[in-house]
């Protein structure tokens, strides 16, 4: 039997390193940028007020005073989006407006609350400082600098960044295209009423909407019997759309045979037991002439949830090229007893909660039994014991694994 961090390991160590393709910047939003963007402008563009006021020479009004004003004649108005800029001569002012091109000659703003706001004469009651309330050119960016490195996550501030140095596109580590298929006779699509015997295919889009949280490009097929014929043809036609493959299906029935047999004939899959509960049947491989991985999981809903999340999901992590594939552990305290199986890594349903008095207290969901999804839609945490601990006392700490949406 093989630990949950062995059938981890194996799975990371097979995965292939996607390209960098281009992208409208705000398409590449949530991804890792594939490239050195350099600016070939300066940011600010050029010198500019930061402030509602007057622009003015330094050596104009070094002597104002709130008793003793100094008066200059304004000469014109600068506002935002005006092509050139006057130049200022001893003892005049230009009206300036924020963001709008600096007067040549002038070296401070000043601002309104220091003037009597005059339109033709001006009375400035304080002198600012050299330089003074002017945003200038380059102080952010200069031509030549990195804006945006490789492996930076784009988010708003990187898109923003990006368009201001003139770029509509860019590199980007892809979001990996993730199929999702389950297998099996008995299931049939949501929508239809199921007869006695069949059951309505939970599993593909529950693993598809925990890919499509997980930050990949999601496509759900529709379910597909234990026919070899068709699920051949199934599986030939992902495969030419897919950067991984997750399958659900019966690992103790005679489906079974038949989706180990096509996948046997498309490449190689190793099928193991991992010491885990629940999901312990477990299956992992590469199959097509581009080595698509594949990851099996079991068919109780639960047991494929868990399944992804213990091992899709730092897959699909590894794939988008993030450095923490992993959700971040904190710890709690039980609110009742529990037991686990020797041996085995144990990943129950939980409730997390902060307590009044600080930290978290959780209390377990429903019972052990994998085929339980309600109680895993009850759930916001997987509480995690591990193989060498039978059992939790109430009031003890526990490793609990967050289900954050998004995260």
């Amino acid at each position: 039997m093989r630990t949950v961090e062995e059938h981890v390991d194996a799975i990371l160590s097979s995965l292939p390193t996607l390209e960098s393709i281009e992208l409208a910047i705000l398409d590449a939003q949530g991804l890792l940028c594939g490239e050195e963007v350099v600016s070939q402008t300066s940011l600010p563009a050029f010198d500019h007020s930061a402030i509602d006021g007057y622009a003015v020479r330094l050596a104009d009004v070094q002597a104002a005073r709130p008793d003793d004003a100094v008066q200059l004649a304004v000469v014109a108005e600068a506002e935002p989006g005006a092509r050139e800029a006057r130049s200022l001569s001893a003892g005049t002012a230009v009206r300036i407006y924020p963001g709008a091109m600096l007067p040549g000659g002038a070296d401070a703003v000043v601002p309104l609350a220091w003037t009597d706001r005059g339109v033709a004469r001006v009375d400035i009651r304080k002198a600012p400082p050299r330089g003074a309330y002017i945003r200038r050119a380059g102080e952010d960016v200069m031509p030549g600098d990195t804006a945006v490195s490789v492996g930076t996550p784009i988010g708003p501030a990187q898109v923003g960044l990006l368009a201001a140095v003139g770029r509509t596109r860019v590199q980007a580590r892809p979001r990996p295209r993730v199929t999702v298929l389950s297998i099996g006779s008995e299931l049939v699509d949501v929508g239809t009423v199921p007869s006695p015997g069949e059951l309505i295919d939970v599993n593909s889009f529950a693993l598809a909407a925990a890919a499509r949280d997980a930050g990949a490009a999601v496509y759900r097929a529709s379910a597909v019997p234990a026919d070899k014929s068709r699920l051949m043809s199934t599986l030939e036609s992902q495969l030419l759309r897919t950067d991984l493959l997750v399958l659900s299906g019966g690992f103790a029935s005679s489906s079974f045979d038949v989706v180990s047999e096509c996948l046997s004939e498309l490449g190689s899959v190793e099928y193991t037991r991992v010491a885990m509960q629940p999901g312990m049947p477990q299956g992992f491989g590469v199959i097509g002439e581009r080595e698509v991985p594949v990851l099996c999981f079991p068919n109780d809903p639960v047991s494929a949830l868990v399944s992804f999340e213990v091992f899709a999901r730092p897959a699909i992590r590894f794939l988008l090229g993030k450095k923490r594939l992993f959700r971040p552990m904190t710890k709690a305290r039980s609110t009742e007893p529990l037991d686990s199986p020797a041996g085995r890594k144990q990943f129950r349903r939980g409730l997390l909660m902060r307590h009044p008095e600080g930290g978290y207290v959780v209390s377990p969901v429903g019972g052990a039994g994998a085929h339980l999804l309600f109680s895993m839609a009850q759930a916001n945490c997987l509480i995690v014991i591990p193989e060498d601990q039978t059992q939790v006392t109430e009031g003890a700490d526990v490793s609990v694994m967050p289900l954050v949406l998004g995260s």
